[in-house]
């Protein structure tokens, strides 16, 4: 009985990891995307731009509900300023959960939700705040 509880605790935290890794590198996928079109177009795509390109993401259901912050964003915005992201949860002691975090520079990284909920607060205008809710 110990084997099979340990076989099935492994086996959570396998999937959960193998899911944030593919959720990862689909976001890494609309990353490079973004790239493209901002360096052909000099702006960043808009939203239905983006939701187009994700549904021909390989991975792209891992994503989840994708948060795209393209509209508040202006030419003065820095390379680390969130472009997009997404809320994972996972339910594995090794995983945990967080949020994939898409910056304007096409870098992206795992952030625990403390973290993230800071660095959002501090590049959100009083507008986007008070529609995001």
């Amino acid at each position: 009985m110990v084997i099979t509880v340990v076989a099935v605790v492994a086996m959570i935290n396998f999937k959960d990891w193998v899911n944030r890794s593919e959720a990862m590198r689909a976001m890494e996928q609309l990353g490079r995307i973004v790239l493209a079109y901002r360096k052909d177009n000099g702006s960043v795509p808009s939203q239905a731009y983006v939701e187009g390109v994700k549904e021909n993401l390989e991975g792209a259901v891992r994503l989840g509900d994708l948060q795209y912050r393209a509209r508040w964003l202006d030419f003065d915005s820095g390379p680390d300023e969130i472009l997009a992201y997404t809320d994972k949860k996972y339910h594995s002691l090794l995983v945990g959960s967080g949020f994939i975090v898409l910056r304007l520079d096409g870098s992206v990284e795992w952030m625990d939700k403390q973290k993230f909920e800071t660095l959002l607060a501090a590049q959100q205008s009083p507008m986007e705040q008070h529609l995001s809710r």
